[in-house]
């Protein structure tokens, strides 16, 4: 069985958290309670891009490429 975290063929949201921190989350999934959804339904691929592109590093204010 595949980890839904790690499924290729998935959807997924982007969540970002108080601490402007992102995170893949599985679609199917019932969102945790202190984050919220910033990219809805979209494939791993996206997902991660989205996250490289918007998640600054909260230290350094540098992307995370």
């Amino acid at each position: 069985m595949i980890d839904p975290f790690d499924d290729a063929a998935g959807q997924f949201k982007v969540l970002i958290n108080g601490r402007q921190e992102h995170s893949l989350w599985p679609a199917f999934a019932k969102v945790p309670c202190g984050w919220e959804v910033v990219l809805d339904d979209t494939d791993r691929d996206s997902a991660l891009k989205y996250v490289s592109d918007h998640w600054l590093d909260i230290a350094g204010g540098q992307r995370m490429d």
